[in-house]
């Protein structure tokens, strides 16, 4: 099975639990997510299998939108409601126009330092690992951007916002930031990744309707295309001469311009091939190839026509 399943993760379980599930229904090894939630969120989680698992790197370029409810007053050590609370404070006298002020330094591009409890690994172990020891680990800072972040809703303590941001952004240490600035504490008390580049959660597919998919073998009703991870990628049709040259790696001599990279299909509208343009020649190189329909009928090796028909 090769294509892509918009899941809407639950609040609860990992996101390898999510994986691990759909490798139990489908019987496919290759399965794999485009960006973790924590146990404690929900939300947009985008499965890829099979051949699909080659492009889960270009889905780590969009950005994604996040709906986060944060507890004013309450710091804890995770940054989330998870965790041990090690500071309170009265939240009462913040207004909204504090917070409106406070959340202008947290817009455009920042540097954000990571929280202790989370998966990055050092020297080989997750600091999440480190941290529970005892051994409170130095994080690096990083460099995210924050592309929106509005106030949906402020019921003291409760504030509810709306953020789109780029990969590698920590939520919660945005939550366990804002409630320092404001001078009170914070943490992340929920989060639900509402939308991850194409991949919306008002079309993602909870985990119990993929079990129930699967007893009435239908699975593949639900399963995207290769494609659909590119659906912002500009494309380009080839003729059957082109088709050859892709299939054997040859550069291609294509009229494209403003472009740096192209999805590439054959005449019937099958998805083929990943095209980069090489700044030295000037042509285009095929970079992952994932063969026609035609291949397949050949008998290929390696190929498989599922998932490929736009």
């Amino acid at each position: 099975m090769d294509g892509i399943i918009n899941v809407s993760k639950p609040s609860g379980p990992t996101s390898f639990a999510i994986v691990a599930q759909l490798r139990r229904l489908t019987k496919e090894k290759r399965v794999g997510h485009g960006g973790t939630l924590d146990p404690l969120a929900a939300g947009v989680l985008p499965l890829f299998l099979g051949r699909a698992t080659r492009l889960v790197e270009y889905l780590q370029e969009y950005p994604k939108t996040y709906l986060a409810g944060v507890t004013l007053g309450v710091a804890t050590d995770t940054y989330d409601a998870g965790g041990r609370v090690v500071a309170t404070a009265d939240a009462s006298g913040i207004t909204s126009q504090a917070i409106a002020v406070s959340l202008d330094s947290f817009r455009g591009t920042i540097t954000q330092i990571p929280p202790a409890y989370s998966a990055i690994k050092q020297n080989g172990r997750p600091l999440y690992e480190l941290a529970r020891q005892g051994l409170m680990p130095v994080v690096d800072p990083r460099q995210v951007s924050i592309y929106r972040l509005e106030i949906v809703d402020y019921q003291p303590p409760l504030l509810t916002l709306d953020i789109e941001c780029s990969k590698g952004t920590y939520i919660r240490s945005l939550a366990n930031d804002l409630g320092q600035i404001l001078g009170v504490g914070a943490h992340l008390a929920s989060l639900v990744r509402t939308a991850y580049g194409p991949f919306d959660i008002n079309d993602a597919i909870r985990p119990e309707r993929l079990t129930q998919a699967a007893a009435e073998d239908t699975l593949t009703t639900l399963v995207r295309p290769l494609d659909a991870v590119l659906a912002f990628w500009p494309l380009v049709t080839l003729t059957k001469e082109q088709e050859q040259d892709v299939c054997f790696g040859r550069q291609l001599a294509l009229e494209a311009r403003e472009a740096r990279r192209l999805r590439a299909y054959d005449e019937g509208g099958h998805f083929l091939a990943l095209l980069c343009l090489d700044s030295e020649t000037g042509a285009w190189q095929p970079t992952k190839v994932f063969g026609t329909k035609a291949d397949i009928q050949r008998g290929f090796p390696g190929r498989d026509v599922r998932g490929m028909v736009r």
